[in-house]
């Protein structure tokens, strides 16, 4: 990337700092309700190779998409569009929180497939956070860091997301899955090797586009606020399992219940998930997952044709357990299953998808990676 940097800015860089996408295993849509997710980093990621400048202009530079300048004074949310609000977005919220940041180069690549997903944003933000807090000296690391990522995206680029994909992103490490409590923050690494019980995690890139600022991502966050208001709770985290029935029955209509529903089984089952993993019983997490997307398409509505056939035809090649991950709205579909059922599962789904008339899928299978960190 250096050379490369220099072709783009005429100059030497600084260094390269890289931030993984992610896949979470289990807990979707629970963040921004002060619950828990387990996500795991993939070895994908966001790379940003980048230098100072001496005055206050961000010149970017990608090699997937096209450049951009921005004058650093004149960022304010809805003036910057497309995949350079996410860099602009990380600049501007530095400065908003008294971080004094200037002009930077800034040369973007990476490998995380965009639209699917994969946190793919979340990658590019906390790779320019960690960039631009080492080349101007700032004290910002860790969930420090995600957080700001996090408030960058939900101010600046508009997407009201919660903060896993930016904690997963700068907290997961090798090996392992990240069980974080969103409400406090508390991370805790739980071991994850598929490989060692001779599983795999088959992720299905249904290839459908993955968009949340159209609103309807947004929709269900206000559902969730509604619903918790009415309870009289801060958070839908507040209602157990014991309290569910008495809860959906004091709800004043048929959408809050249904997402209430969601959220609280949902965290239960993050926390099932998680009780197998430490048992040495990951090939009894499957149902577990299948549950998760069976809640997700009847009580929370976030799926679609393409993540619906992938996880019926996964289920149809005997994986243990499949659900979509991510947002929803399209993206991807992760399955657990035996080692040697994959080829079988990736002809099942590809046939699926070929009958249905949709575009065939990419596949891969994920090994959990390390979080962000600077490769020089």
């Amino acid at each position: 990337m250096s050379a490369d940097f220099r072709r783009e800015f005429g100059r030497s860089s600084a260094g390269t700092w890289a931030a993984p996408g992610r896949i979470n295993l289990i807990g979707e849509h629970t963040d921004y309700n002060d619950g828990f997710v387990l996500p795991i980093a993939l070895p994908h990621q966001v790379t940003v190779t980048a230098a100072r400048r001496d005055d206050d202009t961000l010149r970017l530079a990608s090699r997937q998409a096209d450049a951009g300048t921005v004058t650093i004074d004149d960022l304010a949310p809805g003036r910057v569009t497309g995949w350079a609000a996410y860099p602009a977005g990380v600049v501007w919220a530095m400065r908003q929180r008294g971080h004094q940041v200037g002009g930077l180069d800034v040369l973007i690549d990476g490998d995380v497939p965009p639209g699917a997903g994969l946190s793919s944003s979340a990658a590019l933000e906390c790779a320019t956070a960690m960039a631009a807090a080492d080349l101007y000296d700032v004290d910002l690391a860790g969930q420090r860091l995600a957080e700001l990522a996090r408030y960058a995206e939900n101010e600046f680029v508009g997407v009201p997301c919660g903060v896993m994909d930016q904690a997963a992103s700068v907290l997961c490490t090798a090996g392992h899955a990240l069980l974080l409590d969103t409400r406090t923050m508390a991370a805790i690494q739980v071991p994850f090797d598929p490989a060692a019980a001779d599983l795999a995690l088959l992720v299905i890139d249904t290839r459908a586009p993955h968009r949340l600022a159209d609103g309807a991502y947004a929709d269900r966050r206000r559902a969730c606020e509604r619903a918790a208001a009415a309870l009289g709770v801060a958070a839908l985290r507040d209602v157990d399992g014991d309290g569910l029935d008495a809860a959906l029955t004091a709800l004043p209509d048929v959408e809050l219940r249904a997402r209430t529903r969601h959220v609280v089984t949902e965290n239960a089952r993050v926390e099932r998930f998680v009780a197998l993993l430490r048992a040495g019983r990951l090939a009894e997490a499957g149902p577990v997952l299948t549950a998760s997307h069976a809640s997700l398409r009847d009580d929370y509505e976030v799926t679609c044709p393409e993540l619906d056939v992938a996880v019926d035809a996964a289920l149809a090649a005997g994986v243990l357990g499949a659900r979509m991950t991510g947002g929803g709205f399209g993206g991807c579909v992760i399955a657990l299953l035996p080692q040697e059922r994959v080829a079988g599962c990736v002809t099942e789904v590809r046939q699926s998808f070929d009958r249905s008339g949709f575009a065939e899928p990419a596949t891969f299978t994920a090994t959990p990676s390390d979080g962000a960190r600077r490769l020089r």
